[in-house]
């Protein structure tokens, strides 16, 4: 089974030291990180999007959501994907 988390960063201005930290801490468990935002130096978008594709422990891993839940400015959705071996 593969498990994606999905952060929308509302304020990534306000937020992002935060996210970064928790994520820091649970980086054994992330696998590959992808993160989204529109803009350029100048104009960047306040609005980001990181998705995550994390390894290990059920229990890891829905203590690593709900860290980032508590954030104010901050969602986060875990998706679970399997593929049936019928």
């Amino acid at each position: 089974m593969k498990t994606i988390l999905t952060v929308l960063i509302s304020k990534r201005k306000d937020a992002a030291v935060n996210v970064q930290k928790i994520l820091t801490g649970w980086g054994c468990i992330i696998k590959t990180r992808l993160g989204l935002h529109d803009g350029v130096m100048e104009n960047c978008s306040e609005e980001g999007l990181l998705i995550l594709e994390l390894v290990g422990k059920d229990e890891e891993k829905k203590e690593l959501t709900r860290k980032l839940s508590l954030l104010k400015g901050v969602a986060v959705k875990s998706i679970d994907l399997e593929v049936s071996e019928e």
